[in-house]
């Protein structure tokens, strides 16, 4: 099993950065893919950025590619999601998530999320 606690959220103008961190314990941090999922006021939760257990590997929903940037850190159990150029569609409660890097489908373990809202 894996632990997951996200943080950085914040209330910010369009236009400013922001970078979440998650944090993992328990199981080696390497042994899962990670991925940032967010879900914003009324609508499904929806899929935002992953990264291969190795960091080799990396892949955005569109509506936030070229402005957000997943990493990984397995040195010090952190996946971050760096997160330029906000609009206020990207407020949302931010969950980061992780599954064993040889299973497929739905993300097994997630953290409790972090508020991020952008104002225009």
């Amino acid at each position: 099993q894996v632990q997951l606690v996200e943080s950085g959220g914040g209330l910010v103008q369009a236009g400013d950065s922001l970078r979440l961190s998650c944090v993992a314990s328990g199981r080696t941090f390497s042994y899962y893919n990670m991925a940032w999922f967010r879900r914003a006021p009324g609508k499904e939760r929806e899929f935002v950025a992953a990264v291969t257990w190795s960091g080799a590997s990396t892949s955005y929903a569109d509506s936030v590619k070229g402005r957000f940037t997943i990493s990984r850190d397995n040195a010090k159990n952190t996946a971050n999601l760096q997160m330029n150029n906000l609009k206020p569609e990207d407020t949302a409660v931010y969950y980061c998530a992780a599954r064993p890097r040889l299973a497929s489908g739905d993300y097994t373990y997630w953290g409790q999320g972090t508020q991020v809202t952008v104002s225009s």
